[in-house]
């Protein structure tokens, strides 16, 4: 009996040293774990400031070029020598875009000015085209062009004319612009006013009148008539 008790006394010793080994490694294993998660965040931290540091080099390194909103074709460059210093809002290229609508520009004498408004029909010649004009007789024009005013300025430019845009007229439609047309080709508008006496009109550049001012732009017809 005394030998089994002591049997029994050496079972519960070494049950508590075995129980006090696995506290052990359990608390080795433990700390072994915590020492990983704390280099994971070590390391996800050391990523966020790498990421952080490339996203700026990435911004300088975009410094070098400059973006256009849209395709397009550089025309002139104004800041062309190496090591210039270009401020904030400075003007550095002149730049088209490469799908654009043709519009024509002209300008109109001030005295004119109240005879056009927006949606008049305008024939266009352009440089490079044949172009016959007879005079008075805008049914037999040829190498002109159908166009309508969609925009006149409200001031004058430097010029001292009003600057009025021609688009082409996409309702009529007759005779479509030339594919071959690029920017800054030359180009001249005829737009033919209201049918008036020779006398009236005569009157009219003498005093430098706009006949629309006086109610006189539908004047009964005459037997003879100028256009203008």
């Amino acid at each position: 009996m005394l030998s089994t008790k002591n049997e029994l006394l050496n079972a519960k010793i070494e049950l508590n040293s075995i129980e006090s080994d696995y506290n052990d490694k359990i608390s080795k294993a433990r700390s072994e774990r915590m020492s990983a998660l704390s280099a994971s965040f070590s390391t996800s931290a050391d990523v966020s400031k790498l990421k952080n540091q490339y996203s700026n080099y990435e911004q300088r390194a975009g410094f070098y070029y400059i973006i256009a909103p849209q395709e397009g074709y550089i025309t002139k460059v104004i800041k062309a020598g190496l090591g210039e210093t270009v401020k904030e809002g400075e003007a550095v290229v002149t730049f088209i875009p490469g799908d654009l609508q043709l519009a024509v520009q002209l300008y109109v004498d001030p005295i004119d000015l109240p005879l056009l408004s927006k949606g008049n029909e305008v024939r266009l010649q352009f440089d490079g085209w044949p172009i016959l004009v007879f005079n008075g007789w805008p049914n037999i024009y040829f190498g002109t062009f159908d166009g309508k005013v969609v925009a006149i300025d409200n001031i004058t430019s430097a010029n001292g004319k009003y600057r009025i845009l021609v688009a082409p007229d996409s309702v009529k439609n007759q005779h479509q612009w030339p594919e071959q047309l690029r920017m800054g080709s030359a180009a001249r508008g005829i737009s033919l006013l209201n049918e008036v006496p020779i006398w009236y009109e005569l009157w009219r550049q003498l005093n430098s009148f706009p006949p629309d001012m006086y109610g006189n732009q539908n004047p009964k017809p005459n037997t003879s008539k100028a256009k203008k």
